[in-house]
């Protein structure tokens, strides 16, 4: 393959946004952090939220920890691309990260919630939406109960959400039902590569790759 930096193959392309979103308790960060480790050139985006981080969570690495009125001051400047409110905490994804990254030429994850997904959707249509589903409701809850991160009204709050969440799973182009760590890992990092191969993400290289083919003499 050509090395040359001017030949049509070696013009960057645009990054695209992979959109995750699950019910808690699903095992979304578990499936994150082995699709960050085993991906390459992956940006992870780092969310904004006016909850209290848990136990080992550290500002600017899982979230930005905001206060409510922070976070209402950055919406109302325009500072993010969706935002929502989720098992009563506010959250929100940064527009100017989420531009900067694309134009770079990087695929950025995207670890938000079904309403933040939707409003996503909207704005970025080429977005990769993809919804993990857990196997039952019962894995669901023993999950969330085991894990010991919530009070028992936090965990009946997310249970209750995640009767919703579930069911606009036809929102989403892709649907991985985690029942297997491995096999739902393997599923997600295939999607991934899938999708960095979708033509429209290229276009404008395929498009010079065939000028190259005109005019030409068999």
């Amino acid at each position: 393959m050509s090395s040359n930096p001017d030949s049509p193959a070696s013009i960057r392309r645009r990054g695209g946004l992979i959109v995750i979103s699950a019910p808690s308790g699903a095992g979304k960060s578990t499936l994150l952090g082995r699709l960050m480790n085993q991906v390459d050139t992956l940006e992870y985006s780092i969310s904004y939220t006016t909850r209290a981080p848990r136990e080992g969570e550290q500002h600017g690495r899982e979230y930005f920890f905001v206060s409510v009125e922070e976070f209402h001051r950055r919406r109302e400047r325009g500072e993010f691309l969706e935002s929502a409110h989720v098992h009563g905490n506010f959250y929100g994804t940064s527009k100017h990260y989420i531009e900067d990254q694309l134009a770079q030429g990087k695929d950025i994850v995207l670890d938000i919630d079904v309403q933040g997904a939707t409003m996503v959707s909207q704005i970025m249509p080429q977005s990769a939406l993809i919804f993990i589903m857990p196997p039952n409701f019962a894995v669901l809850e023993k999950r969330l109960r085991s894990r010991g991160l919530d009070q028992a009204e936090a965990i009946a709050r997310r249970l209750h959400n995640a009767r919703e969440e579930v069911r606009r799973f036809r929102q989403f182009h892709f649907v991985i039902v985690n029942d297997n760590l491995d096999d739902a890992t393997q599923a997600l990092i295939s999607i991934v590569h899938a999708e960095r191969s979708r033509w429209r993400r290229s276009e404008h290289i395929l498009r010079n790759i065939v000028s190259t083919f005109e005019g030409g003499h068999q």
